[in-house]
């Protein structure tokens, strides 16, 4: 049942949370002091997902992924050692979840956004079944270019090419790039979304994504391979900004696994009806259901500045519509 009072849109999903939606940002003006000293307590100082990948991303780096010495020269071995990693990764996050809550149906419907499953028998997808279509790009060009961008990247490292920097030399700056790599994330999605929503672009390369009205674990790397590549870009920070392995290990995991955890469908997962780890968001969930609006996500505020936000009411919905008339002409 919708935790929401705008009756209209109540109608459209199976829930939402209270509309209109909050503004989450941190740099939200004027400053809250309050509000941000609550941020970085949910986010950093509790079990949060973020906090679990960083301890991933710990446990890879000592015991998984290859050593930086190993980087200096490329080969086959290292390689695909790398890409094992990032298949059986996202493989465990993706499939995990998907069977969790489709599969199993270990929550019902409680907090899911969607009324509908994922669809079958419609010649839309590869294999006419949207979970097997959005497997086939996940799995293929979605993996393939989180490990190239991951490859080289540790190659830059390991030759000197890029600033590394080791955590006892600069522990604040390596905790603190640990805290400023999801809003670099954000920021970087933000602009490189805006682009793929370029009317030529939308329709040869991110309308393949969009497919995905309904999502499901298996959306979230569900790309066209140009946007696969764009998508992953945002390791490039690490070339130029002073990073740890481990900086890289997390964005990965942020990234790529991560996709599969703010697609879900679902807003949280509830254990003894309790939420325990936050997924999806209504934000996102309404950009894939009209499409013109909410680019970014709640961490940076362009869609507010940039007069592209969807409120999640039926006005956002209308002022969406129109804005959607006038970029494609209909």
């Amino acid at each position: 049942m919708s935790l929401g009072d705008d009756a209209p849109m109540s109608r459209e999903w199976n829930y939402h949370p209270d509309l209109p939606l909050a503004d989450p940002s941190i740099f939200r003006w004027p400053p809250d002091p309050g509000f941000l000293i609550r941020w970085l307590a949910r986010h950093w100082l509790m079990l949060s997902e973020r906090v679990m990948m960083v301890i991933l991303a710990v446990l890879l780096y000592l015991t998984a992924y290859p050593a930086l010495e190993t980087a200096q020269s490329f080969s086959l071995g290292w390689v695909a050692q790398v890409w094992a990693i990032n298949m059986g990764l996202v493989v465990a996050v993706a499939g995990g979840l998907h069977w969790y809550f489709y599969m199993r149906k270990g929550q019902g419907r409680r907090l899911k956004f969607d009324h509908k499953d994922q669809a079958r028998g419609n010649r839309l997808w590869n294999f006419a079944d949207q979970v097997h279509d959005n497997m086939f790009w996940t799995l293929g060009p979605g993996v393939a270019f989180l490990t190239l961008w991951q490859v080289v990247t540790m190659w830059l490292m390991a030759n000197g090419h890029v600033p590394v920097i080791r955590f006892a030399e600069h522990p604040v700056w390596f905790v603190l790039a640990l805290m400023l790599l999801p809003i670099w994330s954000a920021f970087h999605f933000y602009w490189v979304h805006r682009f793929l929503h370029v009317p030529f672009l939308y329709r040869t390369v991110h309308s393949l994504h969009h497919r995905n009205v309904n999502i499901g674990p298996w959306s979230g790397m569900s790309m066209h391979p140009v946007e696969t590549f764009l998508y992953f870009s945002s390791f490039a920070i690490h070339w130029i900004v002073p990073t740890h392995p481990v900086h890289l290990i997390f964005h990965v995991l942020y990234q790529g696994p991560g996709a599969a955890m703010t697609h879900t469908g679902y807003e949280d997962l509830l254990i003894k009806d309790k939420r325990r780890l936050a997924l999806g968001t209504f934000y996102h969930q309404l950009h894939h259901r009209y499409y013109e609006c909410n680019y970014g996500n709640q961490e940076m505020p362009w869609d507010r500045w940039f007069g592209t936000f969807h409120d999640g009411t039926e006005a956002g919905t209308k002022d969406t519509r129109a804005r959607k008339k006038r970029m494609y002409g209909q």
